[in-house]
């Protein structure tokens, strides 16, 4: 299935500055460089969505996000458990994944609301498989794969609320990062 530009779908807004961005990321380092320049970014209670398919580098994010943090233990992806815990400093991090539902109500049969809280960050991985019970995101992180499957990853980043504009705002200015944005966005497949 061949999809429009993502400028053309009616749920993505266009680039208005801090609250929405685009990159490019060729290869399995840039995506471990977006996940250094976000680390130090996050503040407690901040939720973010990872959405793409199966080996798009949602996790491969997360976990290059944690190390960034000084997580020197394993990162797995919480496919089964549905959560994983990690305690960075005085940050706590819950790492979801939500891939095996099949039903959103189970979301609320896990008892998982709970890790939702103003001291925790939250990264979700499959959000719309709870649709109606996950709390909405601060930042949502959208993995596409262009037509070309050569050409890596689009990473399309979209700020959802204030303090996910403000988290925006200061990823846009990261070095790190700086070569990979993209002023639009080619058109991807969903692969």
């Amino acid at each position: 299935m061949i999809l429009h530009s993502l400028h053309d779908s009616p749920d993505v807004r266009p680039d208005t500055g801090d609250a929405h961005c685009c990159l490019c990321l060729p290869d399995e380092a840039a995506t471990i460089a977006v996940g250094q320049a976000l680390a130090p970014l996050l503040a407690p209670g901040l939720i973010l969505w990872l959405d793409g398919d199966l080996g798009a580098g949602k996790t491969t994010l997360v976990r290059s996000l944690l190390r960034a943090l000084g997580h020197a233990g394993p990162v797995k992806s919480p496919t089964y458990t549905l959560v994983e815990v990690y305690a960075v400093s005085s940050l706590y991090l819950y790492h979801f994944d939500f891939y095996r539902f099949n039903d959103p109500e189970e979301f609320v049969d896990a008892g998982l609301g709970e890790y939702f809280r103003t001291d925790a960050v939250c990264l979700v991985e499959w959000p719309a498989k709870a649709c109606g019970y996950v709390p909405p995101a601060d930042v949502e992180l959208v993995f596409r794969f262009p037509d070309a499957p050569a050409d890596g990853r689009i990473l399309e980043l979209r700020a959802r609320s204030e303090a996910g504009r403000q988290c925006l705002s200061r990823f846009r200015s990261s070095s790190g990062v700086a070569s990979l944005f993209v002023p639009s966005v080619p058109p991807f497949s969903s692969r």
